[in-house]
């Protein structure tokens, strides 16, 4: 059984940080590539960034310039660090990771978090 589980969110005033966490548990072989989307009240889930293995990043318009991914593989863990947030910002915020299983490590299947709510408001 492998799950995925996001922290971190709350409720934050505009302008301020909050760094989210999205920590991989189970029998886990190996993880790939992981991302972080959100999604806002009555908007389509949207992507905002994503880092390889081996470090690599990239970020969609929408996580661009405000938002940093980052990871521990060690920890099976990624990181969203966001900045300078605005009410705009407000979504429920969810990992996804591409990952292995002891049980079969041939098989990379992708896995979601069941998401963390991030609140922008004075």
């Amino acid at each position: 059984q492998v799950q995925l589980v996001e922290s971190g969110g709350g409720l934050v005033q505009p302008g301020g940080s909050l760094r989210l966490s999205c920590a991989a548990s189970g029998s886990i072989f190996s993880s790939g590539a992981m991302r972080w989307y959100r999604q806002a009240p009555g908007k389509e889930r949207e992507l905002l960034a994503a880092i390889t293995r081996a470090g690599s990043t990239n970020y969609t318009d929408s996580g661009k310039g405000r938002f940093t991914i980052s990871r521990d593989n060690a920890k099976n863990t990624v990181y969203l660090q966001m900045n300078s947030l605005k009410p705009e910002d407000t979504a429920v915020y969810y990992c996804n990771a591409d990952l292995s299983r002891h049980i079969d490590p041939f098989l990379t299947m992708t896995y979601w978090g069941a998401g963390t709510l991030v609140t922008v408001s004075s």
